[in-house]
């Protein structure tokens, strides 16, 4: 047994299977760190024999295991951003805890604050998810123990992103051609003419830009199915384009294939072979000054909602957005109230002359 202060405060460290485990006891009192020490200790044996797994896996840092498991979550997966992205946060948060230590007080610390740092319910669960999988047979207990208490998920509101109207769309693009950023407005008219996802735009590369036929194929995307699709390029786009192609290769020279559309740099771009990290800045100062509410994302709920208003059938809305089901349109496509008031009056309008028609 062994136990040392620091400061005001006792500590106590010892082996256990073959590790050092140096941990404070909270306390300013020897009397106290020494009992905490015993405690821990039966802690770590109870945690170590409980489960019928690799032993050593249990008194390893969860940072470590999580480092491990993403290597081998890329080798499977090819869009490993997000698990990295949410393991990120639990490594954060709870690296430096031992595995033996991750239970559903833990979690329930976890959730707790991610939610006031700010992040959203639907982030924290999908993190959790990730969490208790990567652990494994103790991860399915914890797991078990959450959702027979009703505290496994926090509730999330399943609404929808809006779509622009026609006013609200020209003063974004109004305020984005005004922008002091060279990127926003062409990445605006992407989300706005090609219903592509913000990383779909921000990985853009001149190879995928075909301006003599006039259609773009998207790169790494989402889903297997929005990965390697065409769209076409309306006369907006295809304007927006020609136009940022001239100030790039003004500032880059002639544009390489493997080189990304918005280079990588603040306050201007300078690296061409990195792409930019973010486009939130510039598109807040661009809603700000427009006077309109939504998110980027929602640049693509409109078009897909005008693909919709305008009769476009399923197939080719999924062609462009690169949607995976029909059930994952009809959440995008809501079509929007003064639509439906025209559908339901144009129904209206036949019927009188219908009636119109059989009285005569």
């Amino acid at each position: 047994m062994a136990v040392f202060k620091r400061g005001e405060v006792w500590w106590y460290k010892f082996y256990f299977a073959g590790r050092l485990i140096r941990e404070t006891s909270k306390s300013t009192s020897k009397t106290v760190a020494k009992a905490a020490e015993q405690q821990r200790r039966r802690e770590l044996e109870a945690g170590f024999h409980n489960i019928s797994e690799v032993r050593q896996q249990r008194i390893r840092s969860l940072k470590e295991i999580i480092d491990e498991y993403l290597v081998g979550y890329r080798l499977r997966y090819r869009a490993a951003r997000f698990a990295e992205y949410a393991l990120g946060h639990v490594s954060r948060l709870l690296g430096t805890k031992l595995t033996v230590d991750i239970d559903a007080a833990s979690v329930l610390g976890f959730q707790e604050d991610r939610l006031r740092e700010g992040a959203a319910p639907k982030s924290v669960n999908e993190e959790v998810r990730f969490l208790l999988k990567m652990l494994g047979d103790p991860g399915e207990i914890v797991r078990a123990q959450l959702r027979k208490k009703k505290q496994l998920k926090l509730p999330v509101q399943n609404a929808i992103g809006k779509a622009f109207n026609d006013t609200e769309t020209e003063s974004l693009t109004v305020q984005a051609g005004k922008s002091k950023s060279p990127h926003i407005y062409t990445a605006f008219m992407l989300a706005r003419n090609a219903a592509l996802r913000d990383n779909e735009i921000k990985t853009l590369t001149w190879a995928q830009i075909d301006l003599n036929a006039k259609f773009l194929r998207v790169g790494k995307a989402k889903t297997d199915a929005g990965e390697g699709r065409t769209i076409p390029l309306n006369t907006e786009l295809y304007g927006a384009l020609l136009h940022y192609r001239a100030w790039y290769e003004e500032k880059f020279g002639k544009a390489q294939d493997e080189w990304y559309l918005f280079a990588f740099g603040r306050p201007m771009p300078f690296d061409p072979t990195r792409h930019v990290t973010s486009l939130k800045t510039a598109w807040k100062s661009v809603r700000e000054n427009a006077h309109v509410k939504g998110r980027w994302h929602d640049n693509r709920h409109t078009l897909i909602t005008e693909l919709a208003e305008s009769g476009a059938g399923d197939e080719t809305i999924m062609q462009i957005a690169g949607h995976v089901s029909r059930q994952m349109l009809r959440h995008y496509s809501h079509i929007r109230m003064s639509a439906k008031r025209d559908a339901l009056d144009a129904v209206l309008a036949q019927r009188g002359k219908r009636n119109k028609s059989t009285n005569s």
